[in-house]
This record gives structure tokens, C-alpha cells and sequence, in this order.
């Protein structure tokens, strides 16, 4: 006898109440196995899949792409143990229309009758990507935004780097980037200047005791900032593996709730996209984010000579509401002592 089993939407996490149906992986009348992803949902925190409850056909959709439900919605039921329905025959499709021969496209309530409007293409705008939105204008609209520069020479971290990538690599399996190195330098800086940790809230400052990192994330949905928790207590193989997971989970889409909240402080890597300095925005409620950026070889001067080094320029934007000048030129000015003699980091100093 066979049986239907429930689609809906799952928790998310108490600030999250609804999602939009982002897309359907299969359509109805489709084979599907327990634990077959069926549909992706996108809220404006993170895209999720929610899986097949049983084996058997997808055998209806209750609510289409695009459309925004609430948590606990049946969305749609997979009957168990069915067989899969016999394929329908595709409708013939009708005759191209020529552009000439085309009618104007329908302007909706609120839109501008642009001119070649018809060489234009219209798609709404994702949820995570309004969210980002709003929280970007959000920290704009309400902190008092500053940044302060400086610049960090790197042949001593590239030096040891390459001295110990392979050994690294063989031991820990996974390879010794540049972040776990600026990871380790905030940390130093953030336990002398514990502002640049905090945040407000109403009328309160809240210094945290302990070191939650965001690691900022580009994704074709948008940026997130996944989180590595208790950075403090990690090695830096341990670093190195969590930033690695945590960039695989959001490029396929795969972050958690838990990966997204909580973070103190946040690190942005533009120069991994050739971004030679730039100002890098808060991820509220926090009240610091350091932007690395392109390592570029310039000429600089050394004990009196002319040398031409592998320089990276860092930006610290930071809210001067709770941030001094003096307390976020001290942050930056430690971060790049400890990149320029990464051998402080190793040894606590």
C-alpha cells in the first residue's frame, strides 16, 4: 500500500520565519531515493536543500519557484513506492516571433518604458543578496565608519611558507595558506585592543572574551561571512582546515545557520580578486573588519637601500563610535608587526 509523505519547510534558526522556493531538483512524477535532494530553499541568511522523505515518486508540487512561504508549509508529497509516471509528450512549440513582430514587454507598477528595454534581461533579485543589502546600508545608516591604512611586507611569511609547505601539507593534510597567518595577527591585536572585539548594543558596549573570526566568502549568491569559532584555542592547521571547509560549504550552498552567527571580528581577502586597496564595509553588529589585499612587488626602503619587496597594503575600517583612532592605528600597526616577523606569532610575542 503506498503512502504519502509530507514536504515542508524546516527550522532555520528563531530570526528566520520564512524562505522562498528557489528551485525544484525534481519535477513531479520523478523517481526519487530517501534522502534525495528535492528542492532548494533560499532565506535571506543562507540556501539550503531539504531532502526526500522516502523512496518512491515526487508525486506533487504545492507551491512553485520563486514564491516566499513560512517555516512548517507543506510544500509538496512524495508517495512511497510508487512507480514513476509514464512521460508526457512535450507540447510542439510554437513558431519563433521575430523581434520586429514581438509585443512590448509589459512594465510593471513602480518600473521605468527605458529605451531598448527589449535588449535588456529582468531577474529578481535573490533574498540573500536583498539581506546583504540591507546590511550593508544598515552598518552605512547607523556606524560611524572610519579606516585607517598601513602595509605589510611579506617576504618573511612567504619565506616560511615556502620552507615549510610541504612538511606542513604531509603532516596536517592540508596546505599552509596566508589566512591562518592573519587569522593568528588579529588575534594578538584583538587581545590587546578588546574594543576592536566588541559591539554595541543600545546604550551598552559588549566586550566578548572570546574570538569567533568571520572569514568574508564570495558566492554567485552573494558574499557571506562564515564563521571560525574559538579561532584563539586553533592551531594553525586547525585554521587552515575550518577556513577550507567553510569555503566549500558556501560555494555548494551548504552553510548552516550555525556557520553564519556569532562572529567577532571579520577578515576580507579582496586581493584575490586583484583588489589593490580598498575600504572594506562593517558586517554589523561588529566593529572591525581588516581587508587584505593584492601582493604586489614594489620598490621600498630598507635600512637606507632601495629594495624591491612583496608588499601588501591592509585597511582597518572600524566604528568610531566605540573604536578610537588611537586604539584602531594601535590594531593595525600590531597586525603588521606580526606579519613582518611572523616568528612573534609562533612564539606568543
Amino acid at each position: 500500500m503506498t503512502q504519502k509523505k509530507d514536504i515542508k519547510v524546516p527550522p532555520m534558526g528563531e530570526s528566520i520565519t520564512e524562505a522562498t522556493i528557489a528551485r525544484w531538483l525534481k519535477g513531479e512524477g520523478e523517481a526519487v531515493e530517501m534522502d534525495e535532494p528535492l528542492v532548494e530553499l533560499e532565506t535571506d541568511k543562507v540556501t539550503l536543500e531539504v531532502s526526500s522523505p522516502a523512496t518512491g515518486i515526487l508525486s506533487e508540487i504545492l507551491v512553485k519557484q520563486g514564491e516566499t512561504v513560512e517555516i512548517d508549509t507543506l510544500i509538496g508529497r512524495v508517495t512511497e513506492g510508487a512507480a514513476p509516471a509514464r512521460p508526457q509528450e512535450k507540447p510542439p512549440v510554437p513558431p519563433a516571433v521575430s523581434k520586429e513582430a514581438a509585443p512590448s514587454p509589459k512594465v510593471k507598477e513602480g518600473q521605468k518604458s527605458r529605451p531598448r528595454q527589449e535588449d535588456e534581461e529582468r531577474i529578481p533579485m535573490s533574498r540573500l543578496r536583498q539581506r546583504v543589502a540591507e546590511r550593508l546600508k544598515e552598518a552605512q545608516n547607523t556606524a560611524a565608519i572610519l579606516t585607517t591604512f598601513n602595509e605589510v611586507d611579506m617576504t618573511n611569511i612567504i619565506n616560511l611558507r615556502t620552507q615549510l609547505k610541504e612538511s606542513f601539507e604531509k603532516k596536517h593534510g592540508i596546505k599552509l595558506g596566508f589566512m591562518s597567518f592573519f587569522v593568528k595577527a588579529c588575534l594578538v591585536a584583538l587581545k590587546e585592543i578588546p574594543a576592536v572585539n566588541a559591539e554595541i548594543e543600545g546604550d551598552d558596549f559588549i566586550y566578548k572574551n572570546y574570538y569567533d573570526i568571520g572569514v568574508a566568502v564570495g558566492t554567485p549568491q552573494g558574499l557571506v561571512v562564515p564563521v571560525v569559532r574559538d579561532a584563539d584555542q586553533k592551531s594553525f592547521a586547525e585554521i587552515e582546515k575550518d577556513i577550507a571547509d567553510l569555503s566549500h560549504k558556501a560555494r555548494d550552498g551548504k552553510l548552516t545557520m550555525q556557520d553564519l552567527t556569532g562572529g567577532t571580528f571579520t577578515i576580507s581577502n579582496g586581493g584575490v580578486y586583484g583588489s589593490l586597496m580598498s575600504t572594506p564595509i562593517l558586517n554589523p553588529p561588529q566593529s572591525g573588519i581588516l581587508g587584505m589585499h593584492k601582493i604586489q612587488d614594489r620598490a621600498v626602503v630598507i635600512d637606507g637601500k632601495i629594495e624591491v619587496r612583496p608588499m601588501m597594503y591592509l585597511a582597518l575600517s572600524y566604528d568610531h563610535r566605540l573604536i578610537d583612532g588611537r586604539e584602531a592605528v594601535t590594531f593595525l600597526v600590531r597586525v603588521k608587526e606580526c606579519l613582518d616577523n611572523p616568528e612573534r606569532i609562533l612564539l606568543g610575542m
